[in-house]
C-alpha cells in the first residue's frame, strides 16, 4: 500500500502528537477578563474588530465580581463608559438608584452573581466578540503584523493570531513575558517629585484581601474552627470587650456598623473589612504559579480564621458563607483581590502632582477617563506598616487619566490595563477603583 505523508500527519494531529490545527485569527486578543479586560472586549467589539476574551475563570467583571468586591467606589457621580452603563444595569436589575445602598461603604453594592450575570449579558450583545472561558495563556509570541497567542482550553491547545495584544490579567503577567520594565512598591519622593511619597524606594505592596460574602441563614451556622485560628489577629477590628490595644484607635467601629459596610441585598454581607479584618499581607506578583496557590490558600485560611472570629466571639451565629453565590468547592471568591501590581514603564507616567496640578502640562489633553477617590493604600497587615506613609483617604481632586499609561514604550501592539498601568505608587492608591479600572479597560 502507498505511504500516505498527508493522511499520516493529519492522524498525528487527530491524536494529539503534533501542534493541531492553523490559527483562528482576531483583530484583538484579551488576556484576562477581569474589570478591564471585559471593558476592553466590549468596547474592541463595538468598534468592529473581531475580539477574544481569555479568562481563566467562569466569570467576568475580575475584581468586581470574581474577587467579589461588589461595593465600588468613587465615580457616584461621573458615570462615564462602561462603568456608566454598569452602573444603569444594576439599577435596572434591582428597582433603582436608591436600592444600590445597602450597606455604608459605598453607594453602589451589588451581589457578585449579579454583577458577572450582568457583564455576560452586555457580552452576549456583541456579535463580534468571543470569550474563551477555564483557559490560560500557554505560550506567546511576535510575528510581523502582530502576535501569536498559545491558549490552553479543555485540555488541548488553540493557537490564535491577533493584530493587537491586550494585558489585562490581575498582576500584569503578559508583560511581564515579554519583558516590558516596570516598577513594584512604593517610588522615592526624589524620583516621582511627589510629596506624600517616601524618602526611599521600597518593595513594599498594598495588603490584598480575599472577601468572602456572607448571608443570614436565621440558625446557627458556626462554621469548624480554622486551621491555626488565632483570635488576636482579629480582636480589634471592632470595639468589643477583647480590644485591649488597637492598631488604629481613630478608627474604631462598632459590631454593627463593621457588619454593616459592606451589606450588599438579599441579606448578604461583603466581608472586606479593612481595620483588622480580613486584609492578608504578601507579595504574590513574582512568585511561581506554585508558590501564589499557597499564598492564596494561606490568605483563604485567614479570612475564614475572620468569618469564624465574626460567628464564634461577636455573636453573628446565623451568618455563614453564601451557597449561592460563587459556584467553587469553598463558597469563596474565584482569586483574591489585588490592590496593586506591577506598574509598567508607559510612554508616559502619571503621578499625584499631575492630578493636583493638571495644567503644569500637557498631559490633560490626552484624557480618556476620570476618578475622584481619594488615595486609599491599605498596610496595616504588614511587619512595619507604621513606618510607611499614612495614605489613608489623601484628598485628591477629580482628574482625568491621560492614553499613555496603558502604553508600554517600545511594545507595538502591545497595550496594558487593569491595575498594571503607568501610574506612580501613590497614583495606584486612587487608580486602582473600580470605575475607574473599567474607563481603562
Amino acid at each position: 500500500m502507498r505511504f500516505d505523508m498527508l493522511r499520516y500527519l493529519q492522524l498525528l494531529l487527530c491524536t494529539g502528537m503534533l501542534s493541531c490545527a492553523s490559527a483562528e485569527r482576531y483583530d484583538v486578543v484579551i488576556v484576562g477578563g477581569g474589570a478591564s479586560g471585559t471593558a476592553a472586549g466590549l468596547q474592541a467589539a463595538r468598534m468592529g474588530a473581531r475580539t477574544l476574551v481569555i479568562e481563566e475563570f467562569d466569570w467576568l467583571g475580575g475584581m468586581l465580581t470574581s474577587a467579589g468586591v461588589s461595593a465600588t467606589d468613587g465615580n457616584y457621580r461621573l458615570r462615564g463608559g462602561i462603568w456608566g452603563e454598569f452602573r444603569t444595569e444594576l439599577e435596572r436589575h434591582y428597582g433603582g438608584d436608591s436600592v444600590l445602598k445597602t450597606g455604608w461603604v459605598s453607594n453602589v453594592m451589588f451581589e457578585p452573581s449579579v454583577g458577572d450575570r450582568i457583564f455576560k449579558q452586555m457580552a452576549a450583545r456583541e456579535p463580534n466578540l468571543t470569550v474563551w472561558y477555564r483557559s490560560a495563556l500557554s505560550g506567546i509570541s511576535r510575528r510581523a503584523k502582530g502576535w501569536s497567542v498559545t491558549v490552553k482550553q479543555g485540555g488541548r491547545e488553540r493557537r490564535v493570531e491577533a493584530a493587537a495584544l491586550i494585558d489585562a490579567t490581575e498582576l500584569g503577567d503578559v508583560a511581564k513575558t515579554l519583558g516590558v520594565p516596570y516598577d513594584v512598591g512604593m517610588d522615592s519622593a526624589a524620583v516621582t517629585r511627589e510629596d506624600i511619597a517616601p524618602a526611599r524606594a521600597n518593595d513594599i505592596i498594598q495588603d490584598l484581601t480575599y472577601v468572602a460574602v456572607l448571608k443570614d441563614y436565621g440558625h446557627d451556622v458556626v462554621m469548624d474552627r480554622p486551621e491555626g485560628y488565632d483570635p488576636s489577629l482579629f480582636a480589634c477590628c471592632c470595639v468589643n470587650d477583647l480590644c485591649i490595644s488597637p492598631k488604629e484607635p481613630h478608627r474604631m467601629w462598632s459590631r454593627d456598623m463593621m457588619i454593616t459596610y459592606g451589606k450588599l441585598p438579599n441579606d448578604k454581607y461583603m466581608i472586606n473589612w479593612p481595620i483588622e479584618g480580613n486584609d492578608y499581607y504578601v507579595d504574590m506578583i513574582d512568585m511561581t504559579p506554585q508558590e501564589r496557590a499557597e499564598a492564596i490558600r494561606q490568605a483563604k485560611n485567614h479570612t475564614l480564621s475572620f468569618v469564624y472570629f465574626l460567628q464564634h466571639e461577636l455573636g453573628f451565629r446565623t451568618l455563614g458563607l453564601a451557597d449561592d453565590e460563587f459556584p467553587t468547592e469553598d463558597l469563596l471568591p474565584f482569586i483574591p483581590y489585588h490592590r496593586e501590581s506591577r506598574r509598567i514603564h508607559g510612554v508616559v507616567r502619571f503621578t499625584l502632582n499631575d492630578i493636583t496640578d493638571p495644567y503644569a502640562g500637557t498631559l490633560y489633553r490626552t484624557a480618556v477617563g476620570v476618578g475622584d477617590y481619594p488615595v486609599d493604600q491599605h498596610h496595616t497587615r504588614y511587619s512595619g506598616w507604621g513606618e510607611l506613609p499614612d495614605l489613608y483617604f489623601h484628598p485628591i481632586p477629580s482628574y482625568g487619566f491621560p492614553l499613555g499609561i496603558v502604553i508600554p514604550a517600545g511594545y507595538p501592539g502591545l497595550l496594558v490595563a487593569e491595575k498594571s498601568v503607568s501610574v506612580t505608587n501613590i497614583v495606584n492608591g486612587s487608580s486602582r477603583l473600580q470605575p475607574v479600572v473599567l474607563q481603562i479597560g
